[in-house]
């Protein structure tokens, strides 16, 4: 079972630790970080100067919703991909005639293009809710703005979308059940997703889990809306375990399409974001939870893989926003989604690339970062406390084998986990499972990196649990005295558990 240990050259265990955590921290064909740049603001630096700042960053795709010209101008040359919109007050026109898409294409498109690196249009934003009920103009606007692209042979570069809010659908949760609201499923979706398949586009998504957290503070678990390490939710309807609410949220976008026989079709996620203030009633929206959220994000899509329904589906995902914007209506959260102030300070600080991943970590302030979950998870039932205090870390069964394998010869290689008991003869051996024992290896490197935020990830393939492992379903009660004993012999920092092994 311990392949790693066996019949391995140092220079083999050299190259499997590297490709490991290579494969981990880096995943170059992996998920993509961009930004929404947003305007509706009178305080905010010249575009040249966002351009610099975007560089500085690392940031290499950003998404705007105009065709500005002293946007793309100053876009020209950089080498960021972008995504331009075209109103929702133009649906009409480009709908009914084409003479109208090809001259918005001609001008606002094939003008800056290939120096300007557009890589997709927005057709619309959020169509389905605006009260202007343009919904029906929507597919045809599509259609026409692709034909443009035919005329000036771009449509093999740029790509045609729409972006759909989730009040697009009927059902969200749980994600299995996610479904279409019905009176858009004819009418729009269905010629849409037609569209998008035929022309080999993706489906765009604004998904916002803190809508969701703030609404129901009461039964979703912090923790869970930002990346924190919790117990999960099992989603009933397909026995898949969610750490997050950002996936479970995309997945109902999935099983959406799914149920109509759309699995092919990809996604971007074009914006998600978390507030650092709002108003008195807004629960969640705080500097240090907006920072987790996005920082939590940016590890999760550079490191992650997909969702648990579609775990080789890398995502691209959109921040929002760049700034601040100080002349937004509504309530405070929509003035304070920035990532930067428009001096070009950071508002907080997170990553946005590989390299700046290496030393991030997720602060919790002393306030918040003992506690643990109370309240039960949206659907997820009741987690007890842990005892007294203590947390293990254990194997995900929803990772597959090869995962858990890549993952299980990390962490007793370089990774440095004691290993020794789960060698054949020795006292933690059985059972003799991949899961068990990457189990035992995780939980060792858990608890000698003294249970810090992020040593329990494994790239995906491990999640924390509150309770002795052998209180959860990840493996058969059977297995309760060798398994829950062995956790019990890993030490603790400052509280050495001694058990049978």
């Amino acid at each position: 079972m311990l392949r790693f240990f066996l019949n391995q050259s140092m220079e083999h265990l050299t190259l499997s630790c590297f490709l490991l955590v290579f494969s981990i921290f880096t995943i170059a064909d992996g998920g993509s970080i961009g930004v929404n740049y947003g305007r509706v603001a009178n305080n905010l630096p010249s575009a040249v100067r966002v351009v610099q700042l975007l560089k500085s960053q690392g940031i290499d795709r950003v998404k705007v919703y105009d065709t500005d010209p002293s946007v793309l101008k100053a876009l020209s040359g950089s080498g960021i991909k972008v995504t331009v919109d075209l109103p929702n007050e133009l649906l009409y026109s480009t709908a009914k005639h084409e003479s109208f898409a090809y001259s918005w294409v001609q001008r606002n498109v094939a003008a800056y293009y290939p120096s300007t690196q557009i890589e997709a249009i927005a057709v619309g934003n959020e169509v389905f809710v605006d009260p202007h009920n343009t919904t029906l103009f929507l597919t045809p606007a599509m259609k026409n703005i692709h034909q443009a692209l035919v005329k000036y042979n771009l449509h093999s570069a740029i790509k045609v979308s729409s972006p759909i809010a989730l009040s697009a659908l009927q059902n969200s949760y749980p994600s299995s059940a996610g479904s279409f609201r019905p009176e858009l499923i004819e009418t729009v979706f269905k010629p849409m997703l037609d569209f998008l398949r035929q022309t080999g586009s993706y489906l765009m998504v604004n998904a916002y889990p803190f809508f969701a957290y703030e609404s129901n503070s009461d039964v979703i678990s912090l923790d869970y809306a930002l990346f924190r390490e919790n117990p999960g939710v099992v989603d009933a309807g397909n026995g898949l375990r969610y750490f997050n609410l950002f996936d479970a949220q995309i997945d109902a976008v999935f099983a959406a399409m799914s149920a109509l026989k759309y699995d092919d079709i990809k996604m971007v996620v074009t914006e998600t974001g978390w507030p650092s203030k709002g108003d008195e009633n807004e629960i969640g929206a705080s500097v240090e939870n907006a920072a987790a959220y996005n920082g939590n994000l940016v590890r999760r899509v550079l490191t992650g893989g997909g969702t648990p329904l579609k775990p080789k589906a890398d995502l691209t995902v959109y921040l929002f926003a760049l700034f601040n914007e100080n002349s937004k209506n509504g309530p405070t959260s929509e003035r304070n989604y920035g990532l930067f102030y428009p001096s070009e300070q950071k508002v907080y600080e997170i990553p946005f690339t590989v390299e700046g991943l290496k030393n991030y970590h997720d602060n919790r302030s002393p306030v918040t970062g003992g506690q643990r979950m109370s309240t039960p998870v949206h659907g997820g039932g009741n987690v007890s406390p842990s005892v007294a205090g203590q947390t293990w870390c254990v194997a995900s069964g929803d990772a597959g084998k090869e995962k858990l394998q890549a993952a299980l010869d990390y962490a007793c290689g370089e990774g440095g986990a004691d290993c020794r008991p789960i060698q054949p003869g020795s006292t933690c051996y059985n059972p003799n499972t991949i899961e068990a024992h990457a189990s035992f290896a995780f939980n060792s490197y858990y608890q000698k990196k003294g249970r810090v935020i992020g040593t329990c990830y494994f790239g995906g393939s491990a999640y924390v649990v509150t309770q002795p492992p052998s209180a959860y379903s990840i493996l058969p009660h059977s297995f309760f005295y060798d398994y829950y004993f062995c956790f019990w012999y890993v030490p603790v920092p400052k509280m050495w558990n001694s058990g049978a092994c």
